[in-house]
């Protein structure tokens, strides 16, 4: 004679719950994560007559709202004025834990050169204390939600205005767009 297996509404409920909250996890939208420039700091300022050059840190806050660890690898950050590369900022390899945010430090480096392309643009700038600024980074990674990996790309675009002066942030637009690859 077998076994008599006794049946419990709680363990079936709770079982019927966890396999939902799981398809959810699983199953649930990535989203994009944000990133907001909070501040700009000299680090070193070389004069290579005729041209200046200078030595950043970038300050970015950045917040992973989704529902997963992500880790990412190196790369580097584009700067452009007036269209022109003016300069690169690297992102170091690292992770950010879920529904997180931290702040990035990103060292930087612009090319006066550039700056003295567009000298006559320049002077107008610090003269009404206003610089439009672009950048753009493709940052690759790996997000793992339960076993399942996903590798993923982001590509962020932003659009800052600073006071060339005293490099303030005064105003700034981000997008970014989230792809994310099954493996």
């Amino acid at each position: 004679m077998g076994k008599k297996v006794k049946w419990s509404w709680s363990s079936a409920i709770i079982g019927a719950a966890s396999a939902v909250a799981a398809t959810a996890i699983v199953s649930a939208k990535p989203k994009d994560p944000t990133f907001h420039l909070i501040s700009i700091n000299f680090t070193s300022l070389k004069l290579n007559l005729p041209v200046l050059d200078a030595g950043l840190v970038l300050t970015v806050h950045v917040t992973n709202p989704n529902i997963a660890p992500i880790h990412y690898s190196s790369t580097s950050m584009s700067i452009y004025y007036q269209g022109s590369l003016l300069g690169s900022a690297e992102v170091q390899a690292g992770s950010q834990p879920p529904r997180s945010c931290q702040l990035l430090h990103l060292p930087a480096r612009l090319n006066g050169l550039e700056l003295a392309h567009h000298a006559a643009r320049f002077v107008a700038d610090v003269a009404k204390r206003e610089m439009v600024l672009d950048a753009a980074v493709d940052i690759s990674g790996m997000a793992k939600v339960l076993w399942w990996e996903h590798k993923f790309k982001v590509h962020v675009d932003s659009h800052v205005t600073v006071d060339p002066l005293f490099l303030d942030v005064i105003d700034q637009e981000n997008s970014s767009e989230l792809e994310v690859f099954s493996s």
